[in-house]
């Protein structure tokens, strides 16, 4: 059988799981290949151990079905699963999953953010009112419920909860019935009953099972709880009562009293459960009762169930309408066929659409199956990216032949032109040495014209009236060239700036770099000396002089007018922008 068609499901149940092997059919429906039956009984106290017990269990009947890394539908006891069955007012369709998150933050008895929740919508619709049903888990228990299932190999499909599974494979099975079914599912440490009609559900968990009887027998006789298991599978039975003969092991009779005593509760419990469904789901009384689980195969249990609620009494059968391969133990089937209801169920969430579809995913199994989802789009773009390299490769392979056809035939048009461009090269290093000896004779024929033209830029900047200009100094570094010191302040010029960098190469010597301008201005009223500034002004446009208009304080130095002489000196502090080479 080819691997791809198996479909694993797995019932985690409080004592006993149950591991099978289904393959669907080419016309719909399943095949039951194979399945394993273990029991993990555990004490109450030692509960810490039941996950290593599982990992261990799980892992045998693996290596027995042949199963290793597959996908896996699984199903968590209902014990473990907040359920709460809801009805919401006639609605337009977008607004019920807002009303449904409103209902679960309301219903879930624990912060929403911390369990994993999920609803199923049954029947209802249009005018009439919509029944829901909620189901929620503790994030942390289903995380590690998952660990343990997936740390065996598996890797989880779906994770729904037994009582659905369950109703999935009734219906599925006994789908033409009508009126309302009662199934008694009698598990280890709770009782799920379900209600079922064509457009209705409920179910409801009674925490009373099979190790109900055993804590009862252990009690009574002083017995380890598993010792107390090995006697009620042995001597149990549920007393008939009544005109019935007792056993004649006084120990025997002893155990089928308990058991009966505790069925008489669980009686008590299924009678307010049938009430409550009426009264509180306008459900309709149950017409026919059917019975599976560990504890129900108890002899006389269906007798018990007959004889108290007056109704038809069977076996769940949920392989009615499933096929059976010659590889599964037929014989073991007549006797725990009603055991299998769960896994029948869980199967059946692989081979089309179920009734109930709820899936309790962990938030890491939920994030896988997204980026599985997406795997394909991840395939075609990377097929795409290979495709583009592809694509550029040869055309990247075809540009360069193409490349090194056109550059060898420019290699053959460009042969005749090196011995050119050798010769013009030629001529270039000629013309070069030739400017080399005639720049000197240049500067020196540009440099004839240049005070002169410094000569016309000061005086065309001169204002027309009250200023002249009396004597012009070269500087260099700060310092008067070519000038004889006299003693006195007036020839003493002002303290000079720092030096500017020359324009010319760090090698060449001294230069002159700047012009010291002294002159007169006439006693003028308003003005006075601000004509002085509006000659530095007019400077500041001056293609030969640097002349920062910021800082003008530092380049003019000028006396104070006074009623007593009609002309005052003044003096201007000018860097040139191209300095002369002194010779």
């Amino acid at each position: 059988m080819p691997k791809s068609t198996r479909i694993i499901s797995l019932n985690l149940g409080s004592q006993t799981l149950s591991l099978a092997e289904f393959q669907p059919q080419p016309q719909g429906g399943l095949i039951l290949v194979n399945y394993r039956l273990r029991e993990v009984l555990m004490e109450p106290a030692a509960e810490g151990m039941r996950h290593a017990q599982i990992s261990s269990t799980l892992r045998e009947m693996m290596a027995e079905l042949q199963i290793r890394h597959e996908s896996v539908n699984y199903a968590v006891p209902a014990q473990s699963v907040f359920a709460r069955f809801v009805k919401l007012p006639a609605v337009e369709e977008e607004k019920i999953e807002r009303i449904i998150a409103f209902e679960a933050q309301q219903n879930v008895p624990f912060p929403i953010d911390e369990v994993v929740w999920d609803y199923q919508l049954i029947g209802g619709g249009g005018e009439e009112q919509v029944q829901v049903v909620l189901v929620a888990i503790k994030a942390d228990l289903l995380d590690e419920t998952n660990s343990v299932v997936e740390d065996t190999g598996l890797r989880t499909a779906t994770v729904d909860v037994a009582t659905m599974a369950l109703y999935n494979a009734f219906r599925y099975n006994y789908g033409e019935l009508t009126g309302c079914s009662l199934l008694v599912d009698i598990g280890a440490r709770t009782t799920n009953l379900l209600f079922v009609e064509p457009q209705k559900i409920f179910s409801r968990s009674i925490p009373i099972g099979g190790s109900s009887v055993t804590a009862a027998i252990s009690k009574e006789f002083g017995e380890p709880f598993a010792a107390a298991d090995f006697r009620k599978k042995r001597d149990g039975f549920v007393s008939l009562g009544g005109a019935y003969a007792e056993p004649s092991d006084p120990e025997v009779a002893r155990v089928s009293k308990l058991m009966r005593s505790t069925m008489t509760r669980l009686h008590a419990e299924v009678m307010r459960s049938i009430s409550h469904y009426r009264a509180q789901q306008q459900g309709s009384a149950p017409e026919r009762l059917f019975l599976c689980g560990g504890t129900a195969s108890t002899p006389y249990m269906r007798e018990f169930f007959r004889e108290k609620l007056q109704l038809p009494v069977e076996y769940f059968n949920p392989l009615r309408n499933v096929a059976v391969a010659p590889s599964a133990p037929v014989e073991e089937l007549a006797h725990s066929a009603h055991l299998l209801g769960e896994i029948v169920g869980l199967a059946l969430r692989s081979v089309g659409d179920c009734p109930m579809s709820l899936n309790l995913r962990p938030a890491v199994v939920a994030r896988r199956h997204e980026l599985e989802k997406r795997r394909p789009f991840f395939a075609m773009a990377a097929a795409a990216v290979v495709l583009a390299l592809l694509g550029w490769g040869f055309y990247y392979t075809r540009a360069a032949q193409v490349t090194r056809a056109a550059t060898e035939k420019i290699r053959n048009i460009n042969a005749p032109m090196r011995a050119a461009e050798l010769k013009i090269d030629k001529l270039r290093q000629q013309a070069t040495a030739s400017d080399t000896v005639s720049a000197p004779l240049v500067a020196a024929i540009n440099d004839r014209f240049f005070w002169t033209q410094i000569l016309a830029d000061l005086n065309a900047r001169l204002p027309k009236e009250n200023i002249w200009i009396t004597e012009l100094v070269p500087t260099s570094g700060g310092k008067t060239v070519g000038f004889d010191q006299k003693p006195g302040a007036e020839n003493t010029p002002p303290s000079p700036p720092p030096p500017r960098p020359m324009a010319k190469s760090p090698n060449a010597g001294p230069s002159i770099d700047g012009l010291l301008l002294r002159g007169l201005y006439l006693y003028n009223p308003p003005k006075q000396q601000e004509v002085v500034v509006d000659y530095f002004r007019n400077l500041v446009g001056s293609p030969f002089f640097n002349v920062d208009p910021n800082n003008q304080a530092r380049a003019i130095k000028s006396t104070i007018p006074n009623n007593t002489e009609w002309a005052f000196p003044y003096e201007l502090r000018l860097n040139l922008k191209n300095p002369v080479q002194l010779p």
